[in-house]
């Protein structure tokens, strides 16, 4: 038995690399909904969708109705991209800040999801509690988040890393998200692990033509990308 072609190696590469905004988030995104109930017509927020092509891959491959969420890139930006692909009916961006209110009603949603994106917001015990009201009962929130394979003991970053840390990475370990989100009653963790797709999202995010991607590539060559991965957690509303 041969398996399929994943979608986002079939979709155009040039239009992929001008649009990441990190480690390829269509890749992740496509690895993460296969342990997600999604169907037809289901309503998604995709919280901090930079450009979108996560937003359209939730879209085209799983038809989907999307409200795209972003701080950072305008929704007519966003609309404009998401109507050149003929999906102006399918996806609908927003200007959302996910640090104060979040402008959806409750109930709104089967899924919220976010690629490379929550840890900017979520790192804190607030962020679960304000989005579940949002999620219908039974619904799911899930995340992917780029990460330490391991933790590390405070100023004992490895010599690869150190010339290139900042804390604004907000780079954790898998049992730091996992004790964090367990502390949130209203949620069941499903799912917690490392991602497969980590090394071939990082390797096509080096090849974007985006100036912080070519700054990536110096913390890469010095071997830092041995102590990354990427850390997908689910959890579903109780």
């Amino acid at each position: 038995m041969t398996m399929d072609t994943p979608f986002t190696d079939k979709y155009d590469k040039a239009f992929l690399l001008d649009a990441m905004m990190g480690p390829n988030a269509m890749r992740i995104m496509e690895e993460m909904a296969h342990d997600l109930p999604l169907s037809p017509g289901m309503r998604v927020l995709d919280l901090g969708c930079g450009m979108g092509i996560s937003s359209i891959l939730l879209a085209e491959k799983f038809d989907v109705t999307v409200f795209a969420a972003d701080l950072w890139i305008a929704p007519a930006e966003n609309a404009k991209r998401f109507a050149s692909l003929g999906l102006g009916s399918q996806i609908f961006p927003f200007l959302v800040d996910a640090t104060q209110e979040i402008p959806f009603a409750q109930d709104s949603f089967d899924m919220i999801l976010s690629v490379d994106a929550y840890q900017y917001f979520g790192a804190n015990e607030t962020m679960l509690p304000k989005l579940l009201p949002l999620v219908k009962p039974g619904g799911h929130v899930a995340v992917a988040v780029p990460g330490f394979n391991q933790d590390f003991p405070e100023g004992g970053l490895p010599p690869e890393i150190r010339p290139y840390w900042t804390p604004e990475w907000y780079f954790y370990s898998p049992g730091w998200w996992r004790a964090l989100w367990a502390k949130e009653p209203g949620l069941e963790i499903t799912v917690l692990r490392e991602m497969d797709s980590c090394q071939q999202a990082w390797d096509e995010w080096l090849k974007s033509p985006n100036p912080y991607a070519q700054g990536d590539r110096a913390m890469m060559d010095a071997g830092a990308g041995k102590y990354f991965n990427i850390i997908q957690l689910v959890g579903r509303k109780v």
